[in-house]
């Protein structure tokens, strides 16, 4: 007998069940934001995410160990998301920078589920001993740091006046960002995020250039 031809339908088998098996777990990812998003972390329930997802309880913890671990995988997707979609090439001015912040507010405005999820866990998680406390004090601290470089980079290169208080600046645009995010989320059918968001920047960078410049129009 050819061994190989043997071996070639269990192997197709075994990547068929891969993709059962990441799909599967895509589903709980997707259902656990809502329910996350609904109810926060401690009210939500496993038992009810396996439910939405057609499976029982048990099927769940094949795919997460517990509760937590789901937390930390639902965050730690969205997060890898974000710094493909948006992070991972430093930006080379503040103006480039202060566009993607409005880029990024107006993709979170696109997917209410994750974004409302975000707020309620970012507020749940203030407590010490929640389960995304690490998570978020190293995300702000990433944005933060993120953002820093290039605002510095602008005073250095003469983008910006002098004086500028390039941590503090950073720290507050990441403040108005989360606010404008909590009064979108209160009425997401009538409330312009980016539209807000970019509004403050532009009025923001027009008082820190040295020429006045602000953002440039949009098409």
């Amino acid at each position: 007998m050819d061994r190989t031809q043997d071996r070639t339908p269990r192997r197709s088998a075994a990547r068929g069940r891969y993709t059962v098996g990441d799909e599967r777990r895509a589903r709980i990812l997707d259902s656990a934001v809502e329910h996350f998003a609904e109810r926060g972390f401690h009210a939500s329930s496993l038992a009810r995410i396996a439910k939405d997802v057609g499976i029982t309880q048990g099927g769940l913890l094949h795919y997460f160990r517990s509760k937590e671990d789901l937390l930390v995988s639902v965050l730690e997707h969205s997060e890898a998301q974000d710094h493909e979609r948006f992070f991972s090439h430093a930006p080379d001015s503040a103006v480039e920078l202060f566009a993607v912040l409005v880029d990024l507010a107006a993709y979170n405005s696109a997917r209410p589920g994750r974004t409302k999820m975000f707020n309620i866990l970012a507020a749940e998680a203030g407590e010490r001993g929640h389960p995304a406390h690490e998570h978020f004090v190293r995300r702000y601290r990433t944005v933060i740091n993120y953002s820093l470089a290039p605002v510095q980079a602008a005073v250095d290169n003469g983008e910006l006046k002098p004086d500028t208080d390039c941590e503090a600046i950073v720290t507050e645009v990441a403040a108005v960002m989360d606010g404008l995010q909590l009064q979108w989320a209160l009425a997401p059918e009538t409330y312009d995020m980016p539209g807000r968001l970019r509004t403050y920047l532009d009025r923001l960078l027009r008082s820190l250039t040295v020429d006045g410049s602000g953002l440039p129009e949009t098409a």
